[in-house]
């Protein structure tokens, strides 16, 4: 069974992280108000972790034979997300990363279900981990917000 789908949505994956490790890096140094110092910490923590994500996922691929997408181009055009704008106030940063992390938790699902498909367990493992992680840190972040 070829694994050329599983490839691309994990390199699709590759994109969103990358584009996602950028906009927290924008939403860290751009956050401004009364929570300041809760979410220029939590900015840096979300983008440790997806620098982590986006590590594991890229060396997944190679292990499996593929090559990881490594150009800006690339991932602006393969990502699930988009760009920050620059003018995002700091709960419209939030709402951004909740909408951004649901968006990459599908891409997750599907990838997680070709890799079933294929009888590949590890990255379905791998996978599964990282859902989890980003579903707990959406429903931190609604919690944030008061949703």
């Amino acid at each position: 069974m070829s694994n050329d789908k599983l490839i691309a949505q994990l390199n699709e994956l590759v994109s969103t992280y990358s584009v996602l490790y950028t906009k927290l890096h924008n939403y860290h140094w751009y956050v401004t108000g009364p929570s300041f110092f809760t979410l220029h910490e939590k900015f840096e923590e979300l983008y440790n972790e997806i620098t982590a994500n986006l590590d594991e996922v890229a060396e997944r691929i190679l292990t499996k034979g593929g090559k990881p997408v490594a150009t800006l181009k690339e991932h602006l055009e393969l990502s699930r997300v988009q760009e920050a704008s620059g003018s995002e106030k700091s709960e419209e940063m939030v709402q951004t990363i909740i909408d951004d992390f649901q968006s990459t938790m599908k891409l997750i699902k599907e990838a997680m279900e070709e890799a079933a498909n294929q009888g590949d367990d590890r990255t379905e493992d791998m996978l599964n981990a990282t859902f989890q992680s980003l579903e707990k840190h959406t429903w931190m972040l609604s919690a944030f917000l008061g949703k």
